[in-house]
């Protein structure tokens, strides 16, 4: 029997404007994506429904299928099935549904990181490992951990020990800890960090929440969170894996550029970013997306220090209800406010050319299959 089809859900209201533009870095907002004449169902009933959309052939169904609903409860998410299938979607194309990932090569990757850190203080790596046949807490060497390193959780534990025991091994530079993203979605340590200070985590944890991000539970907890937990002005759920790929409002913002390249007649790249960043906050140097906007300024009616007022809300909700984005597409003619991000993947772990269109298509494959699988309402 052909299960009924599955709409995709609405958008969600428009939020109200923020008027104080907030660092990068701050707490994400935290606001549950709201869905339109949403049936309510019990938490057993969600459990059932996760039951049913869950791939057939999967290792520990109850620990993901228990570990998803208790995401969506304690963020507040709705039950579902487009919900339920956009995280499972995301987690099928991030670990193939395991908790802890293997990485091919991954000593390896870890060993030329070194290389090229400590060629930059002209010493050869030979020389790091030696230093790194000390003993660590598990009673291996650092350098028998790393030469057999899978998973990106073993290599956390093997950065973390390192920092704590820096004195001891006299190293000759910093052996910070290079991992940025983890767990079964690769959800980002920034993000998480920032999400626990807006919203608190609701499960008991052992350490850090840096180490909470490599757990099942913990990375299925930010991993939705990142994904969902925000209100996002999209027909379609395949911007929002594009936006889970490229960061919040990528496509929202990859919009506005080709509108003001619409205005402006130049070319500019569609990656998302309207202004330059460092280190996570915005540069006083103007980028490509604001340069062209200050020679519209006449057309927008808008001076330079209120075309900068209005970019720098270009990570929140709020910079949808701006005078900038409104009328930057009153004068293009209201063109389509979602377009996939034209993005280059780069990572020590990727091999071959990747693009975030490619990631956001294979996901949105993965989340068409999920849909298939929900029961007829």
């Amino acid at each position: 029997m052909t299960p009924a089809p599955v709409s995709e859900p609405v958008a969600p209201p428009a939020a109200t404007p923020i008027p104080t533009p907030a660092p990068v870095q701050a707490p994400p907002v935290i606001v549950a994506p709201p869905v339109a004449a949403v049936k309510s169902i019990s938490t057993l009933e969600a459990q059932t429904l996760v039951g049913k959309l869950l791939p057939a052939k999967i290792s520990e169904r109850n620990g993901w299928k228990n570990d998803l609903v208790d995401a969506f409860t304690t963020l507040k998410i709705p039950y579902t099935p487009e919900y339920f299938c956009a995280v499972m979607a995301v987690i099928e194309q991030e670990s193939s549904w395991q908790g802890d990932p293997p990485v091919p090569g991954l000593g390896k990757i870890v060993w030329k990181q070194v290389e090229e850190k400590a060629g930059k203080y002209h010493i050869p790596l030979i020389a790091v490992q030696t230093a790194l046949l000390k003993s660590s807490p598990d009673g291996r060497s650092y350098k028998e951990r790393i030469d057999k390193l899978q998973t990106e959780a073993q290599m956390n534990a093997v950065f973390e020990d390192l920092a704590n025991d820096a004195k001891r091994l006299s190293l000759p530079f910093n052996m910070s800890n290079p991992i940025r993203t983890g767990g079964p979605m690769q959800v980002s340590v920034e993000f998480a960090e920032g999400h626990v200070r807006a919203w608190p985590y609701p499960y008991a944890r052992r350490s850090s929440v840096r180490n909470e991000v490599f757990t099942r539970k913990g990375g299925v907890y930010f991993g939705t969170a990142i994904l969902l937990q925000y209100p996002a002005p999209y027909s379609k759920m395949i911007y929002r894996f594009a936006d889970f790929n490229a960061g919040r409002y990528a496509s929202r913002n990859a919009a506005f550029q080709a509108a003001v390249n619409k205005l402006s007649g130049e070319e500019m790249d569609l990656d998302g970013d309207l202004l330059r960043y460092e280190r996570g906050y915005p540069m006083i140097q103007s980028s490509g997306t604001e340069k062209a906007l200050q020679k519209l300024g006449k057309r927008l009616n808008l001076s330079n220090e209120e075309i900068r007022r209005d970019l720098l809300l270009e990570k929140v909700t709020g910079f949808g209800q701006t005078t900038l984005y409104q009328r930057v597409f009153n004068l293009a003619g209201n063109p389509s406010r979602e377009v996939m991000p034209q993005i280059d993947l780069h990572s020590p772990k990727i091999t071959r050319k990747l693009t975030t269109e490619w990631f956001a298509k294979r996901v949105d494959g993965r989340y068409q299959t999920c849909l298939n699988r929900a029961p007829a309402i």
